[in-house]
């Protein structure tokens, strides 16, 4: 439970269901009549019905279990249940049976996001459940939205952020806020629940008077201060200015720039005396080059093994074979050759023979035998000389030979 804050009734969630009820925790000793309404999943409590501040409230995340509760009461129609809470048992009144079945029935859908199906209700009271289940998703949906949304007043939400930004707890400010006084009055930290964030303020009114100022996520872009009138902001920029302009300059964001050291120091022991130093190291040190990219090796291709060549060995032998072949098969089918045969060498020709040059017969041959008989040999040597090839003059000159023998015979 907790005690009434400056949030108003037209502040609060939506409220799905809301009526009087008889409230009494262990440690009260009497019964409390309050007017309860029941927004998101948090029961609120008022005096009565036309107030517009909470006195009290009941966050539900922490429930267990609501169960009837069985003791008896001077009202005989009065209905008792219990709410058990992780940290907390409350007791409850509702004014009769019908009423306690509605509260048990909306505390628990909420509390669960489920519709219960133990409850004795009517289908069109089931029907009013099963809408507050669905608003409260849609609720939760809306409430639990990410860190980085991609409308453009959300885009880089912490690299926006403005300078007097510290991630520190309600407690961690204050304390904040009172070492650094001289500094400023005024931070930006984190929300409570995560999602929404908080501005802390500090001022001296005879001590240290703390404010705190909760700001939140519009589902349309932006943020918004949450006071009895909310102010839309932009930015969280101008969260701060619109503080800062509204109180005349009063509040003065509190920035705090860390120290860094402007030199390389270092501790080192000397060897002789064992005594421990701050050293400077050297200004004039070079900077750490990159290594360079290694660079892949190149496997050489390997390059195919060339066809082995056929050498075709011709012979004169081979080519005299072969027309001797062509005359014996000369009245046979001719054969094609193969394709090899035009890859033979040439071979050298033969040498022309001489030509031979007929014989002329003289009117004295026949006449005489013993001219003829005289002309043999010399014609015998003749035609020796003829079946020579090498001696092209040799038939000439033997038959000049000849006419002169008969010359001189005669």
């Amino acid at each position: 439970m907790a005690m009434r804050t400056a949030r108003q009734r037209s502040q609060l969630p939506t409220c799905y269901y809301e009526g009087y009820l008889e409230k009494r925790s262990f440690e009260d000793k009497t019964s409390r009549k309050l007017w309860t309404s029941l927004c998101g999943n948090t029961l609120f409590f008022f005096n009565d019905m036309r107030d517009t501040g909470y006195i009290e409230k009941v966050d539900l995340s922490g429930f267990i279990s609501i169960t009837d509760d069985g003791s008896q009461d001077r009202n005989l129609d009065a209905a008792r249940f219990i709410l058990q809470m992780k940290d907390i048992h409350v007791k409850f009144t509702a004014s009769n049976a019908e009423s306690r079945e509605l509260w048990k029935g909306y505390i628990q859908s909420v509390a669960e996001l489920s519709v219960p199906s133990s409850l004795t209700l009517l289908p069109g009271q089931i029907h009013m459940l099963k809408e507050a289940v669905e608003k409260e998703k849609e609720r939760k949906r809306n409430v639990a939205q990410p860190a980085e949304l991609t409308h453009c007043a959300y885009t880089s939400l912490q690299a926006d952020m403005p300078a007097c930004y510290h991630r520190v707890s309600r407690l961690e400010a204050e304390l904040l806020l009172e070492k650094e006084a001289e500094k400023g009055n005024l931070l930006l930290r984190p929300g409570s629940n995560g999602t929404t964030f908080a501005v802390s303020t500090r001022q001296d009114l005879e001590g240290s008077v703390f404010r705190h100022y909760r700001v939140t996520r519009k589902p349309e872009g932006g943020f918004a201060i949450d006071v009895d009138v909310p102010v839309p902001c932009a930015t969280l920029h101008d969260v701060i200015n619109y503080l800062v302009e509204k109180t005349d300059g009063v509040l003065i964001p509190l920035i705090i720039e860390e120290a860094y050291d402007k030199n390389i120091t270092f501790i080192r022991t000397d060897n002789d005396n064992g005594e421990m130093s701050i050293r400077r190291a050297s200004s004039n040190l070079i900077p750490p080059s990159l290594p360079s990219k290694p660079v892949a090796l190149r496997v050489p291709t390997p390059k195919p093994a060339p066809a082995p060549i056929e050498e075709n060995n011709l012979y004169q032998n081979e080519e005299l074979e072969e027309k001797d072949n062509e005359t014996e098969d000369s009245s046979a089918v001719p054969v094609a050759q193969p394709e090899t045969n035009k890859l033979k060498k040439a071979v050298r020709p033969p040498a022309p023979v001489p030509r031979k040059l007929p014989f002329s017969t003289s009117p004295l041959s026949s006449s005489t035998t013993t001219t003829t008989q005289a002309g043999s040999t010399s014609t015998n040597s003749l035609h020796l000389r003829m079946r020579n090839p090498t001696d092209p003059l040799g038939p000439t000159i033997s038959e000049l030979k000849l006419k002169f023998g008969q010359k001189a015979r005669c």
